[in-house]
């Protein structure tokens, strides 16, 4: 299976006549957050396969469509999954397609008070009540997932020192816990070929969307 990933920016690549032709053999997309609707509308049009997507702390204006109570300590079910642009909203649920399991955890740590930010132990607490699920998971399907996809990165893992950009701790207790093969986060923006895009971490590859980037299940590229 190749997953086109995409974050952060609105890449020409992407956004462009030729997309058919670049990603005709991606079968999936997974959006990591701070992208505006129509983008992901066009991907979605353009490629007519799934895409899965979460917020970030930028381009909320559709947010409140998708989350009825922006309190994640009483997160409520999306009111309506497919809003408008035909991708579908997992930011703190557990999804399953084409055959992957796969859980979402939006937003940034908080810096400003804005919405969809998060500390360290509401993060934590959004994790604790995906558990039930996840292990319903490990039961019935013999993993708990495959794919974690944020918008924040791990604590120490590609993120940076400010207060925006600091990674969540509560990542690295997931992965160690729930291994999943892939966590692919947005947030962190790359200007520089060399700057380190996989990590590999305990069981789980550390993938950072910037712009886009597509995975093969026998690799990434």
């Amino acid at each position: 299976m190749k997953i086109l990933c995409v974050s952060d920016q609105i890449d020409p690549l992407v956004y462009s006549s030729a997309i058919k032709d670049r990603f005709a053999d991606v079968d999936l997309v997974l959006s990591a957050g701070d992208l505006p609707m129509d983008y992901l509308e066009f991907i979605v049009s353009s490629l007519n396969k799934p895409l899965l997507f979460v917020f970030g702390n930028h381009n909320l204006e559709e947010y409140h469509y998708y989350a009825a109570n922006k309190d994640i300590s009483s997160w409520n079910d999306v009111i309506q999954p497919h809003y408008g642009s035909g991708a579908v909203h997992v930011g703190f649920k557990i999804h399953r397609e084409g055959g992957l399991i796969i859980t979402g955890l939006g937003g940034s740590r908080r810096y400003n008070r804005g919405e969809n930010q998060y500390t360290d132990f509401q993060m934590r607490w959004a994790v604790f009540k995906l558990i039930p699920g996840l292990l319903i998971n490990r039961i019935f399907r013999g993993r708990y997932l495959d794919i974690l996809l944020t918008h924040a990165s791990p604590l120490g893992i590609h993120d940076k020192s400010d207060p925006c950009h600091r990674g969540f701790k509560a990542f690295l207790w997931f992965m160690k816990v729930f291994k999943p093969k892939y966590l692919i986060h947005g947030h962190i923006h790359l200007y520089d070929l060399s700057d380190v895009r996989a990590t590999k971490y305990l069981d789980t590859l550390v993938l950072n969307a910037y712009s886009h980037y597509v995975i093969d299940t026998g690799g990434a590229s």
